[in-house]
């Protein structure tokens, strides 16, 4: 992969082996949106399965069947597909209604898990079956939920892949874009927390490979998926991304009383950083692309740009940053 500063960089379409017809719950936001494009990429028949609300003019030529996961509605569905990629089972019941509505109509489920059902290091979380409100409590409990309905009803015909942070061009969440946009700007960057913390994002088009990959080779298993391959801090996440622009950053850690300052990403407490410590050595012999972070921030940063770059969901404004920093001069 090559690429000339602060420019996106040139993504490589991987091979697969034959043509798949793969159905895609979801397809249009992020991580789903990456995984269509790759396997397009890739020559395969892809369908999307959605209510139609997110993006409906992206992939005019792919065929889109829509219905309603929350109201059960899966009557579009009535063909078959050598796999399944599910993205947007968010509750167990989702996972087992699709089930019941395939039947034996697929071959390989795989479900769009996340790093979140850990509750410790290689630990799960207890399940949550009782309720269906999604909350920063409850989301990574459901997500467990959600997985052992996959491992009852298909067995080995299952695959969980369980992402880290994600990162990478139309990220809705602003997590990674807020570092990205603010090291474009060079200059002193605040950071609440220790600057030494661990940091890991996945880019959005090596996951989308991985997910392709082990659908082509027909794995089953669970398969954690984050990044870079090799480990960064904060800081350096910063200053690579800086760097990625054509600037320089000088990393500024704040005084303890203004680590509530809600910067994304960032962990304040040293007994979580082995959330940003997940080994994904073994999902990259089996196919988990490293694109380089560098990478992947100019092509966060060039897509940012493209779009006009919005107010920011997360993070300060350059003003109540630039005040945080006089006063921590």
């Amino acid at each position: 992969m090559s690429k000339q500063p602060g420019t996106a960089p040139l993504f490589v379409t991987p091979s697969y082996r034959e043509v798949m017809r793969l159905l895609i719950l979801g397809g249009t936001s992020f991580v789903g949106r990456a995984i269509v494009e790759t396997a397009r990429r890739g020559g395969h028949d892809v369908t999307i399965f959605n209510r139609g609300r997110t993006r409906p003019e992206l992939f005019p030529d792919v065929t889109r069947l829509t219905g309603d996961r929350d109201t059960g509605d899966y009557r579009a569905l009535d063909a078959e597909w050598d796999a399944v990629v599910d993205v947007s089972a968010y509750v167990p019941r989702h996972v087992g209604q699709f089930a019941e509505a395939l039947d034996d109509r697929i071959g390989r489920y795989l479900l769009i898990s996340t790093g979140a059902v850990y509750g410790r290091p290689g630990a799960r979380k207890a399940p949550e079956d009782t309720t269906e409100k999604i909350t920063a409590a409850t989301y990574g409990p459901l997500k467990v939920a959600c997985e052992d309905v996959a491992w009852d009803r298909y067995g080995d015909r299952a695959t969980i892949v369980r992402p880290g942070i994600v990162a990478g061009p139309h990220d809705p969440t602003d997590r990674f874009t807020y570092w990205v946009r603010r090291a474009a700007r060079g200059g002193r960057v605040l950071l609440s927390g220790s600057p030494d913390a661990p940091m890991q994002v996945v880019d959005s088009r090596d996951l989308a490979a991985l997910v392709v990959t082990l659908l082509a080779d027909d794995r089953p298993g669970t398969f954690d998926a984050t990044g870079p391959a090799e480990p960064v801090t904060m800081a350096e996440m910063i200053r690579i991304c800086a760097r990625s622009a054509g600037r320089e950053a000088e990393v500024v850690a704040v005084p303890g009383e203004t680590a509530g300052l809600g910067l994304p990403l960032v962990l304040t407490d040293p007994a979580d950083y082995w959330q940003y410590e997940v080994n994904s050595a073994p999902s990259r012999k089996v196919g988990l692309p490293s694109t380089p972070l560098s990478a992947t921030a100019a092509a966060v940063l060039a897509w940012d740009r493209d779009r006009g770059e919005p107010p920011m969901s997360v993070g300060l404004d350059p003003e109540n940053e630039a005040k945080l920093l006089t006063r921590s001069a």
